[in-house]
């Protein structure tokens, strides 16, 4: 079903990366997923492509091609069915480089966002840690200044492009006492001393995403590697939250789309009693219910898409598309699994994997409980707010 937000340009767009996914990456998935990650090749080829670069400055190897047709990549990347390839490279243009374009210097872009958008080099965003998740202010990463460089002290939990990354955007404390205002984001190169990969994790899902814990012992980091200004990395944090929590809706609704396509496939090929599964109603209603289930993260999302775009704050939109999107694709997966019956249980099938990718979306980037505290303030429920 079509959407007002998108034009022809977007469609022919459309139709380029669906190409893009089902030549270059599909056939590969499974040996992706058997590695634990996907090999560099692909950054390379998408940066080759320009699908790494959409929204960035033609000045520094973009398209600028706007926030819209970015959409449209990642809804169409996470049709590949698998949750880590999209999670690979949409980390690396979602979260990590965006920071560095939107606040960092002329120097920093041409030393870091430029290679990106080429897929030359890996990013990655260091924000949580093992006792610091969605409460960015506890985390407890520390960097002092030391003359023209900061000391960097701390680790840093369930990194996506974490193993491989050539430089990761760290956040720390540079005023502890300061507790949410002193935080500031770092570019730190994976080969400066004192910067390790403390281990590889092993996941339920997104296994095609390389996730790491990652640790800094006094690692020295020039002090022009400071993204912005100092003390100032919490807002920065909280402006690209909602860019990345569109993504992670977008990325659902991709997913759930691929689960429904196969369900319906399967009930088409499957017969039980002398005849497709798919002539029962029970069934009929459920992929009913899984379709008008899409359709409405969709417009949830592509609204919350749309303000964005605009310029607007759309803080109670994207959360509302984010914590609908993420539960709404666990629904959709499941339901898609029942339907393949033992089939869906078996690994042979993908749709196991479809279910096991999407219980993340409701984790990621904030829990659901976290996006509803938020809707709880934005509604003015919370204690002393507007009745």
């Amino acid at each position: 079903m079509g959407h007002w937000i998108f034009n022809k340009e977007h469609d022919m767009f459309r139709r380029s990366v669906r190409k893009f996914v089902e030549k270059e990456i599909i056939p590969y998935v499974e040996v992706w997923e058997k590695a634990g990650e996907v090999p560099r090749s692909l950054f390379l080829r998408a940066g080759e492509l320009g699908f790494l670069g959409i929204k960035f400055p033609e000045e520094y190897g973009g398209s600028d091609a706007g926030y819209i047709t970015d959409a449209v990549f990642s809804e169409e990347l996470t049709k590949c069915g698998s949750g880590g390839v999209a999670a690979a490279l949409g980390a690396h243009t979602n979260i990590a480089m965006t920071p560095v374009w939107r606040f960092g210097s002329h120097e920093q872009k041409e030393k870091y966002l430029a290679p990106g958008i080429r897929g030359e080099t890996i990013a990655a965003l260091g924000i949580t840690e093992p006792g610091a998740g969605s409460d960015v202010a506890s985390i407890r990463t520390r960097a002092r200044r030391e003359g023209d460089h900061y000391i960097l002290t701390g680790s840093k939990m369930f990194i996506t492009n974490g193993v491989n990354a050539d430089w990761v955007v760290v956040a720390a404390k540079t005023d502890p006492a300061a507790g949410h205002k002193g935080i500031s984001l770092f570019i730190v190169e994976r080969d400066q001393p004192g910067f390790t990969v403390g281990k590889k994790l092993n996941k339920l899902g997104w296994r095609s995403s390389d996730t790491a814990e990652l640790i800094l012992e006094d690692v020295r980091v020039p002090a022009n590697n400071r993204i912005g200004e100092e003390n100032r990395g919490f807002y920065y944090i909280m402006q690209n939250f909602q860019w990345e929590r569109i993504c992670m809706a977008l990325q659902s609704i991709g997913l759930a789309e691929k689960a429904l396509e196969d369900a319906i496939l399967y009930s088409a090929e499957r017969t039980q009693f002398g005849r497709p599964i798919r002539e029962f109603q029970v069934l009929q209603h459920r992929i009913v219910d899984m379709a008008v289930d899409i359709e409405k993260a969709k417009n949830l999302t592509y609204w919350a898409l749309y303000l964005y775009d605009q310029g607007k704050d759309a803080l109670k939109e994207t959360t509302m598309a984010k914590a609908y999107a993420g539960e709404m694709v666990r629904r959709v997966t499941d339901a898609a699994l029942q339907i393949h019956g033992g089939n869906g249980y078996m690994m042979e099938f993908p749709v196991q994997r479809y279910w096991r990718d999407g219980r993340l979306a409701s984790i990621g980037g904030g829990t659901t409980q976290i996006m509803n505290e938020i809707l709880v303030k934005q509604l003015g429920l919370h204690e002393g707010g507007d009745k």
